[in-house]
């Protein structure tokens, strides 16, 4: 056979005619049996009678030998291993220059990668080795299986189309799509052939793997017949029809001929270099005049209308030709962008996976970093892609030319991320160098890519519902969705603007040019005026309240991180050139976006249903808040570093609709707005600690990336101890899927192994626990309550007091320095000085505790801003006066009070209990910043060194003078207390005895009686088992000497049987605290008796004939400490009473619940023991 194939294909003869021949001969005979074919004996006729004459006509000896020697002399240095689905892929986390960079295990287990850190990953399948790609590895880009080696030079040939005979068989194929489930397609082959559930479910199996299967076979009409039954079977309302062809019998062979021909070719050029680039060569020529597109950008785009089995063949042939050799995979690159937007539109309206279309290719070369250099320059890739994005997105388009993705198709809209990662991929890598080019492509670029989020800038706006609840919630995931996939390329694009000052500068103007496009177009033309504490804002008329208002502002967020960079590299100074720069309008949307959230807290959206919570939820979420939230809060920041404080103070004020609310004195009767309006205030008031506190960004202040992750790390340890998978959940993520923990987290935190069961954790190390921020902003709500009561437990047990004051916060870059005067500006001290105001004079329904907490904290970092600037620089020079402007006196009635003295009477007032220490702190350091300023002006021609010695000295004499005249003040206004409450009480006494004269001659009748009953009780008995406290068969008791004070006059008494009657206690508790008999039932019997097993603290041995035999437990619950005179508190419940009682106590047990017994005679029980405010029970 062999010697007849090389006779036939003889050099005299055209082989390109007798090569099409031989197929045209033997391919139908040999792929006859589509139905039920023998694989074996199909693979074994294919060897012999083409591949075998093939082979020997090529190398003009034994193929093996020849394959042989190409083997050893021409092994690649990149392996080039495509991956299947489910195989498993290594990514080092040192060594990889993105995560897309991967090895299969055979390379991964031979290289130094094995010893770093890594990652494990399942292949989606498509994938390619990375080994021995240079570019890929930042060290060890050769595993030991892989060492450089010599190429041979042997000739290839150009294989081309194939003719087709035609005869009268035919197959009915149906092929795979994505939509159509197992069995549904099982179910539709049953109806339609008529056959059984086993072979329809191989017919369906074969389907999913090759991705089709002819399933009927016989003359044109009859498979006809069939896919029209297939078709009618499949197709309901929901879905559309299968996908079935009738193809004939050679059309079929020739089909499947033409896909072993592909991996014959593809174990060809696994042996050779040279069969590559000959291969590579030949796909990328072009015809000369013709707009024919080159042989392998014909099967790519070809690529969407091939079956599964056909794709996964053409995309090894692509890898292991172009892509094992780098000259060749740029030029496959280039080719690829040309077609770029075709093939993209391709994959968006076909409904295979990713993994399976020639557009996953891109990763393979987006991610090289100089062919991505090469891509931008000379193909201008980003400009492709970001117009790719616009072409495929209008159906989105509203009227307004912004997104609206209501009634989406997700399927569709997934498809159109894989476009955005494309962009991702191709940013992944900031360049070292920059050229003019690379520039001027860049920045049209970044044009083009400004007018995707000119689109998303205020898209799907809401308006708040009234009265009637929204009945169909929006969609809203899309456009969540989308900003989660922008998120890390806006965050790239940033970065690489950042590289160059003039690159930097050119893309802020286009940024902020097309800003302000959005923000005047839909600008209110109406003006309103607003005037407080001697200021008039004139602003556009809007309320969030009323108007539309969008959470989506992209350009906005993009703008103020430009600007922060900006900042950073000093640049910032150039904004001069802007003919218009209205800080104002900039500030305005993300502003907006912070009341609308203000206003879902306070339950005013409540009718605009689900949608807008979980919207909400997202924009704090660690997905999204880098270029959400937290860029609105450095837009806000950047307004206040360029407008008037009080303006933006004002403006704040006016968006928040809380003017009236700080205007209004009369307090509104209306519960449900009063709440409102509060909640909206606590709401303001943290995100103006936010704007003037948190500093922790690079350029806003100078930290860097490690110390805002360390923060971060800090905070989330304040709350509790923590895993580090939970750690790294709440971390946010870069574009290579790290979040910086490895590199810190031994810094700040101590590892705690796990013990028996559970799993380790990282507790955070003491000296960090000082950098705790109680308002720290990206703490949800509950994670601030555990915080705080975490912080303030481990305070309480160190036994230091519970003020929580925030850090020195690091000092504002120059740009943002004018940020810290919004702190001491009138309004704010108008603000601050109303709800401190609103606290002391008790008006409970215009102030909450979180406000005093927030007007607290806001205090504190005003005098932390006033000390760090008062130790840095001489007194005049400073001119932060937060000192003075707190101690002045306020203009109006409503302001007689300064801030100074309104904080002393907080301390009095019940419900801040909670705050006192805070107070405290503020007040000293008050002291201190005005000590410091004198110290200044006094020490102003003295040395530097030794002034702040001295300032530290006076500063803690000064506290503790300051806490002696404290204690003293309080020691004298306990005595006076005490002196009228005696007074007030030796009067009831009096007038009680008057009117009851005869009550008291009985009781001093029987008296002797009760003594001679008492004196026997007392005799030593043998201690009996059951130990009885009360009843008739009651047990010893122990005398022993007690001396007790008396609660009206103060005076002290030996309790004596002998002695006076005075107030007996015993205290009943059900309790096994101090029973020797604990879980046993004692057998008792006789009368009325109290057994120890109910913790009888003391016998009632004193108990008279004349007094009831009525047992009072009462329990006081107070946090008050009182050491010496606990008994006092009985005295403001029961002062009705207690001059009837003319007593002592002989028993108070325990410290925080203080229980106290005691007797009285009957008439005066039923009379005056009916007091609410204390809880007793009665034992007859």
């Amino acid at each position: 056979g062999r010697n007849m194939g090389i006779n036939c294909w003889d050099e005299r003869v055209d082989f390109q005619a007798a090569f099409l021949q031989t197929l045209a001969k033997y391919v139908p005979n040999i792929y006859s049996a589509e139905m039920d074919p023998l694989l074996e004996k199909q693979e074994e006729m294919a060897q012999i009678k083409i591949f075998d004459p093939l082979e020997w006509y090529l190398f003009r000896e034994d193929p093996d030998v020849c394959l042989e020697k190409l083997r050893q002399c021409g092994a690649s240095q990149l392996c080039g291993k495509v991956f299947k689905g489910g195989e498993t892929t290594y990514s080092c986390r040192d060594c990889a220059i993105d995560p897309t960079c991967v090895l299969c295990m055979d390379c991964f287990q031979n290289s130094i990668h094995k010893n770093h850190r890594y990652k494990m990953h399942t292949s989606t399948g498509g994938g390619f080795c990375d080994c021995g790609d240079t570019e890929a590895w930042k060290t060890g880009p050769l595993c030991t299986n892989h060492e450089p080696g010599a190429a041979s030079t042997t000739k290839a040939v150009q294989i081309i189309h194939k003719e087709k005979e035609k005869t009268d068989h035919y197959y009915c194929v149906l092929f795979n799509d994505e939509h159509h489930s197992y069995d549904h397609v099982i179910y539709s082959l049953q109806r339609a052939l008529g056959c059984e559930l086993g072979e329809a479910q191989l017919h369906t199996t074969a389907i999913d793997k090759e991705g089709r299967r002819a399933v009927k076979e016989g003359p044109y009409v009859s498979c006809q017949e069939t896919k029209e039954e297939i078709k009618r079977h499949s197709e309901n309302v929901s879905q559309r029809p299968l996908h079935v062809e009738v193809l004939h019998a050679d059309v079929m062979a020739h089909q499947k001929f033409a896909l072993r021909l592909g991996s014959w070719l593809n174990k060809l050029m696994s042996y050779s270099s040279d069969f590559r680039q000959i291969f590579c060569q030949i796909c990328l020529k072009e015809e000369a005049d013709s707009e024919k597109p080159c042989l392998i950008s014909m099967l790519m785009l070809w690529d969407a209308k091939l079956h599964k089995g056909a794709r996964k063949i053409l995309h090894e042939l692509i890898f292991s030709s172009f892509f094992m050799e780098m000259e060749y995979k740029k030029l496959f690159a280039i080719e690829f962008v040309k077609y770029y937007k075709p093939l993209q539109k391709e994959y968006i309206s076909d409904d295979h996976d990713r993994s399976i279309s020639v557009t996953a290719l891109s990763v393979q070369m987006f991610t090289v970093p100089t062919l991505a250099r090469h891509l931008i320059e000379e193909q201008n890739v980003i400009t492709v892609i970001t117009e790719t994005l616009l072409e495929v997105l209008p159906e989105y388009l509203d009227n307004n030319d912004k997104f609206n993705f209501q009634g989406y198709s997700q399927d569709k809209l997934g498809r159109v991320y894989a476009v955005i990662c494309d962009l991702k991929y191709i940013l992944i890598t900031k360049p070292t160098v920059w050229t003019d080019r690379l520039r001027v492509r860049f920045l049209e670029g970044f044009r083009s890519f400004l007018r995707i989020l000119t689109c998303m800038q205020g898209m799907e706006e809401i308006q708040r519902q009234i009265g009637q609840h929204i009945e169909v919630d929006p969609d809203w995931e899309a456009a969540i969705a989308i900003q989660m996939q922008l998120k890390n390329i806006l965050l790239m694009f940033q970065e690489w603007c950042a590289c160059d000052e003039d690159l930097l500068l050119e893309a802020y103007k286009e940024c902020h040019a097309a800003v302000m496009r959005c923000s005047t177009s839909s600008q209110s033309r109406e003006k309103t005026v607003l005037q407080l504490c001697g200021h008039t804002l004139e602003s556009k008329r809007y309320r969030v309240s009323v108007d539309p208002v969008s959470i989506h502002l992209p350009l906005s967020r993009t703008l103020a991180g430009l600007h922060v960079r900006l900042s950073k590299t000093g640049a910032i100074s150039r904004l001069q050139e802007f003919e218009q720069f209205q800080v104002e309008l900039l500030m305005e949307y993300p502003l907006r976006c912070l009341v609308l959230v203000a206003q879902v807290a306070a339950e005013m959206w409540r009718r605009n249903g689900l949608s807008l919570i979980s919207q909400v939820f997202y924009y704090h979420d660690v997905k999204c808040r880098e270029e959400m939230y937290d860029k609105d809060i450095i837009m806000l920041q950047i307004g206040a570093s360029f407008m008037d404080p009080n303006l933006f103070l004002l403006l704040i004020l006016q968006r928040y609709e809380l003017v009236n609310a700080f205007k209004k004195i009369v307090p509104t009767k209306d519960q449900d707005l009063t709440k409102q309006y509060n909640i909206l205030i606590e709401e303001m008031l943290q995100v103006l600690i936010y704007v003037v506190g948190e500093r922790y960004m690079p350029g806003v202040s100078s930290v860097t990336k490690e110390e805002i992750t360390m923060r971060e790390i800090i905070h989330l340890l304040c709350i509790e101890p923590m895993a580090h998978s939970a750690i790294a959940k709440s971390l946010p993520e870069n574009e290579n899927n790290e979040t910086g923990l490895e590199k810190v987290i031994n810094k700040v935190a101590v590892f705690k192994k796990p013990g028996v069961s559970g799993h380790g954790v990282y507790e955070l190390k003491d000296e960090c626990m000082k950098e705790f921020n109680m308002f720290f902003y990206h703490y949800t709500k509950t994670q601030h309550s555990k915080a705080e009561h975490t912080q303030k437990k481990r305070r309480k047990q160190e036994n230091r007091d519970e003020a929580l004051p925030p850090p020195p916060p690091p000092e504002f870059s120059p740009a943002f320095s004018n940020v810290v005067k919004v702190l001491n500006c009138d309004i704010m001290m108008y603000i601050l000085r109303t709800i401190l105001q609103r606290a002391v004079q008790l008006e409970t329904h215009l102030w909450t505790e979180a406000m005093i907490q927030m007007v607290l904290h806001l205090l504190c970092l005003g005098l932390l801003e006033e000390k760090q600037q008062l130790e840095k620089a001489p007194e005049e020079e400073v001119t932060f006066d937060f000192y003075h402007k707190a101690s002045r006196m306020g203009s109006s009635a409503l302001n007689a009070l300064n801030i100074l003295m309104l904080l002393e009477k907080l301390k009095s007032v019940p419900q801040l209990e909670a705050q006192k220490d805070m107070i405290n702190w503020i007040l000293q350091m008050f002291d201190t910043v005005k000590r410091l300023r004198e110290k200044s002006s006094l020490v102003a021609t003295a040395a530097t060194t030794s002034g702040s010695e001295t300032t530290k000295g006076d500063e803690t004499q000064s506290t503790q003078d300051k806490e002696k005249a404290e204690r003293k003040r309080k020691a004298e206004a306990a005595r006076l207390h005490r002196q009228k409450i005696m007074a007030q009480m030796s009067a009831l006494q009096r007038n009680f005895i008057e009117t009851h004269k005869l009550l008291y001659e009985n009781t001093q009748e029987t008296q002797g009686r009760e003594d001679s009953v008492m004196e026997e009780e007392s005799i030593p008995l043998a201690i009996d088992s059951s130990k009885i406290a009360l009843g008739p068969k009651r047990g010893p008791s122990i005398t022993e000497k007690e001396v007790l004070t008396c609660i009206l006059c103060q005076e002290e008494q030996e309790v004596r049987l002998e002695s006076a009657a005075m107030v007996l206690s015993a205290c009943v508790q059900k309790s096994t605290a101090l029973t020797q008999h604990r879980g046993k039932t004692l057998e008792l019997s006789g009368g009325r008796y109290l057994s120890s097993a109910k913790n009888i603290s003391c016998s009632c041995s004193l108990l008279r004939t004349h007094f009831s035999d009525v047992c009072f437990t009462l329990s006081v619950k107070s946090p008050i400490k009182m050491p010496l005179y606990p008994v006092k508190l009985i005295s403001a419940n029961f002062s009705r009473i207690l001059p009837v009682i003319g007593c002592q106590v002989t028993k108070v047990v325990g410290e925080r619940r203080k229980q106290i017994i005691f007797t009285c005679p009957r008439p005066l029980a039923d009379r005056y023991f009916s007091s609410p405010l204390a809880t007793y029970s009665v034992l007859l």
